[in-house]
């Protein structure tokens, strides 16, 4: 019998044995993913500058690609993930404007909040909800656009790079779910 203190996990959840064929292919997945937002951000962005290259995709890209059956790299979680936390970002710079470290704090604590409300737990989102507050101005200048734009267009960017390499081979399959059911 297991004790109370131990925590039972489905290891195939956390981490994946891999062959090397599939490293090879995860690894294009990301190069591609990252590789393609830098492509936009460098050329399909406005006088603004779209950012379309964020370090929080960085941090999704070893989700879904390296991790692809975790439920945080499963599409609810990728794009609820970053967009909630955005929007939730973006409100807190808005309201605690002239406290960077308050709204810093408060964006990034009412992320998690959010995803955990809505089942779109997705660890990046705590950056995507930062970076609304610490970013540079060219980001705070974009107010809620920053939502759609870099974050909502840059997710599901990576989302389809992923169902494209993701589903290569006989014997993977991406996502795992849509949308998350509880059972019982």
């Amino acid at each position: 019998m297991e004790s109370s203190s131990k925590v039972r996990q489905d290891k195939t959840k956390y981490v994946e044995n891999v062959a090397l064929r599939d490293v090879c292919r995860l690894c294009s997945g990301a190069f591609l993913g990252i590789a393609g937002l830098g492509f936009l951000d460098l050329n399909v962005s406005d006088d603004q500058g779209a950012f379309a290259l964020t370090s929080a995709f960085g941090a999704s890209a070893v989700l879904v690609f390296g991790n692809r059956r975790h439920f945080f790299a499963q599409p609810r979680s990728l794009i609820g993930g970053h967009v909630l936390s955005a929007l939730v970002g973006v409100l807190s710079f808005k309201i605690f404007q002239g406290h960077p470290w308050l709204a810093g704090a408060i964006g990034t604590a009412a992320a998690i909040a959010v995803m955990q409300a809505t089942r779109t737990l997705h660890p990046p989102g705590g950056a995507t909800a930062l970076f609304a507050v610490v970013g540079p101005d060219k980001i705070h200048d974009m107010g809620f656009l920053y939502v759609v734009a870099p974050v909502g267009a840059g997710a599901l960017f990576l989302l389809l790079v992923a169902l494209a390499l993701n589903n290569i081979g006989s014997d993977r399959r991406y996502p795992e779910f849509w949308f998350y059911l509880e059972s019982g």
